[in-house]
């Protein structure tokens, strides 16, 4: 590569780093003076005061609010703002990399977040307008770009993927006033867009006194004759041309057709690059020792996209004559792909044909069902359960590596599992929970595990992706049409029941979810790909049923995460991510009581299309915001039952009861008593049993104490 990101190494998030880059750290942790990277992690992931002594001399401090960074499942802390908010220049972090890379003789290109992407993706504390900081905040960005520059810095990539959403005025406007106001304080700028076409921003963008501009080309490649157009005539142009979103071999020959004019027009001008940051794919295909061949024959990781990116420079810059071996293998293995039995199953398709309106409704509206279901639950006013998955032990690591290694039998690893869930439910015994789950003991992730049993998919054995800090999540490889061979988790499920008098949910992962969170096959529209795998979570939801299964809840994690970013596509999607879940969910009976969840996504404004999910009850994260995401319900009069979440379970930090009551109080403001959960943000895999039990065991007081009180 001719120039190099850095900057780009993260602890836990880009946008945190850009935090402390800035000087912008939440007020609750302005005032500890011990290590920076201490307090770094204080704000990502909280920290619990556990004795009096560490309460006086530490404190307890609540994690930053966490979503997720555009449409991607990258998550980040939210930047808190206040009209009081201030910003000071420590530039340590950027420092070190850049000495690191020069010591190893890299050509770096620094990466940094943009001022007004910045601002955007923040959240105001108080009712101030996020644009009256911008005169805080540019003085500190010019003195960056002054420091950058004080190093050696030629060019710096400021990223701004703000600018493929939709912008008024105000803030085009605050754009030009921006890159005015840096236009000469330091290195070359290349503004860098991804994610999405510019539209009406193009003619802003190309305006802007940069010296370069990164499109991604693989979403906005009609754009770039028009950016052409409307650009300086020296301005350079980074063409995003690889995907970096996905995991599929790049058609070299039809990109070539369309690069060649553009390389003979602009000439050195010409940047190559991929379309957003590789950070969102895995890293290295040739580490994979037993992925299917062919399948692998299809794929490109990271360095294998950096592969594809020198050999179109290499055929623009010296002839294609040049690259023909290289050409002639991508060929093949395009066209294997495209014309390969094991991607279409004819009877697959048959069955997504036959979908009509009749398979997503219930038999009955919501409050004849909710009379049903209490009848035959008897549960509590406030009922508490949790979101699905219980601490993954050391026990059960071990016990899932030495099967997939071969040194334990089918029976061994399942009565270990056995023991496991057992386990889980006694305790939740214990602690008096109303509604109980299994543990998910068995599951290595909630997509991977559904994945594995479904046809169409296949798996790497290092394709990690960082979500953030040290969580990261292996996508399955959605290559080919969906069917449900078997039962996934009957068996389990029945296992669990079998242990208790008190209900057991079964649980699933939606097919919104799971098709956002794999990497999907870009040969059909993901709707398509989106109603196979609800077909196939419908055979199971209604094997569960008839199992005598009478609470499922179908994770829908994801289901904002795949809104475009613009708003004007918004319906299109939902359109056919509601029917996809409808379709999951709505083959049982009146009496078998669904739910689902969703994850650190603000979907306020989405709150009528979750309403029309018609999930009897919807359990979601609302703790780090302080209830906040429940501020939609002050206009809208959300039908179902719902489950505020009242405890991070992202964070060590235990919950008291007194605040949990708290919580839940200011949630029945909004949404009546009689239709209020309680239980935690999300599932609990990440924790450990010595912090889940006595936050659990926190939550069932509070929730006996709201009992008393209604």
């Amino acid at each position: 590569m001719d120039l190099v990101p850095v900057g780009d190494f993260s602890f836990y998030d880009q946008v945190l780093d850009m935090s402390f880059t800035l000087g912008h750290l939440p007020e609750r942790v302005r005032d500890f003076h011990g290590d920076a990277l201490d307090n770094y992690f204080r704000v990502a992931r909280g920290r619990s005061a556990q004795t009096a002594e560490h309460a006086h001399c530490c404190g307890g401090v609540a994690a930053g609010e966490m979503t997720k960074w555009f449409d991607t499942n990258y998550h980040y802390i939210v930047p808190e703002f206040t009209a009081a908010t201030t910003f000071s220049l420590d530039a340590s972090r950027l420092i070190t990399q850049i000495a690191e890379a020069k010591g190893q003789g890299v050509n770096a290109k620094p990466v940094i977040i943009g001022p007004m992407t910045y601002l955007a993706i923040g959240k105001t504390k108080d009712d101030s307008d996020k644009l009256t900081l911008l005169d805080k905040l540019l003085p500190v960005y010019r003195e960056l770009l002054q420091t950058l520059a004080a190093q050696g810095i030629e060019w710096v990539q400021i990223d701004e993927p703000i600018l493929v959403t939709d912008l008024d005025q105000n803030w085009q406007q605050a754009f030009t006033k921006t890159y005015n106001n840096l236009a000469a304080a330091g290195p070359k700028i290349l503004l860098a867009t991804y994610f999405g076409p510019l539209q009406e921003n193009l003619p802003l963008v190309a305006s802007l006194p940069v010296q370069g501009v990164h499109l991604d080309a693989v979403n906005a490649r009609e754009e770039i004759n028009e950016l052409i157009a409307q650009s300086p005539a020296d301005r350079v142009l980074s063409l995003g041309v690889i995907n970096g979103r996905n995991i599929w071999k790049t058609d070299l020959s039809d990109v070539l057709d369309w690069l060649q004019p553009l390389h003979r027009n602009l000439g050195d001008r010409l940047w190559l690059a991929p379309s957003c940051s590789l950070l969102h794919v895995p890293v290295d295909l040739n580490s994979e020792e037993k992925l299917d061949s062919e399948i692998k024959s299809w794929l490109a990781f990271a360095k294998q996209k950096l592969v594809e990116l020198n050999i179109l420079a290499k055929a623009l810059n010296h002839g294609i004559d040049t690259v023909q071996n290289e050409l002639a293998e991508n060929r093949a293995a395009v066209e294997a792909r495209r014309n390969s039995p094991r991607v279409h199953n004819p009877a697959v398709k048959a069955a997504v044909a036959k979908i009509d309106a009749q398979l997503g409704q219930r038999k009955s509206a919501y409050p004849e069902r909710a009379a049903k279901q209490a009848k035959f639950l008897h549960l509590p006013k406030f009922p508490t359960t949790t979101i699905g998955s219980f601490p993954q032990t050391a026990e059960i690591r071990q016990a899932r590596s030495e099967f997939k290694a071969g040194k334990i039998n089918q029976i061994a690893y399942k009565k270990a599992m056995q023991v496991e869930i057992a386990r889980c439910v006694n305790e939740q015994e214990i602690l008096g929970l109303d509604v109980l789950v299994h543990g998910e003991a068995e599951r290595n992730d909630m997509v991977e595990y559904f994945g594995e049993q479904l046809d169409g998919y296949a798996f790497s054995q290092f394709g990690w992706v960082q979500s953030y800090g040290s969580r990261c999540v292996k996508p399955p490889i959605l290559f080919g049409d969906i069917c449900r061979p078997q039962a996934m988790t009957v068996e389990w499920t029945q296992y669990a029941q079998s242990l208790t008098h008190k209900p057991m949910k079964g649980m699933l992962t939606g097919p919104v979810t799971i098709l956002n969170w794999s990497f999907v096959r870009d040969d059909q529209p993901r709707s398509a790909s989106c109603k196979q795998l609800a077909l196939a979570i419908r055979a199971e939801v209604l094997d569960l049923e008839k199992a005598g299964v009478r609470i499922i809840q179908i994770d829908e994690a994801a289901l904002r995460e795949g809104l475009p970013l613009r708003k004007s596509q918004w319906q299109q999607y939902l359109d056919w991510a509601i029917e996809s879940f409808r379709i999951s969910a709505n083959g049982v009976a009146d009496e078998t009581q669904i739910h689902t969840h969703m994850c650190y996504s603000d979907f306020n404004d989405i709150i009528e299309s979750v309403a029309e999910m018609d999930a009897d009850v919807i359990t979601i994260e609302t703790s780090r915001s302080d209830m906040e995401l429940l501020d939609a319900f002050d206009h809208f009069n959300y039908p179902n039952e719902i489950g505020p979440g009242v405890y991070d379970i992202h964070s060590p930090n235990i919950p008291s009861e007194e605040h949990i009551v708290q919580l839940m109080q200011k949630a029945a403001e909004r949404i009546p008593a009689e239709r209020l959960w309680v239980n935690p943000d999300c599932g609990l895999k990440t924790r450990q049993w010595g912090e889940v039990l006595p936050a659990l065991r926190n939550m069932v007081s509070a929730a006996k104490v709201l009992r008393e009180m209604v």
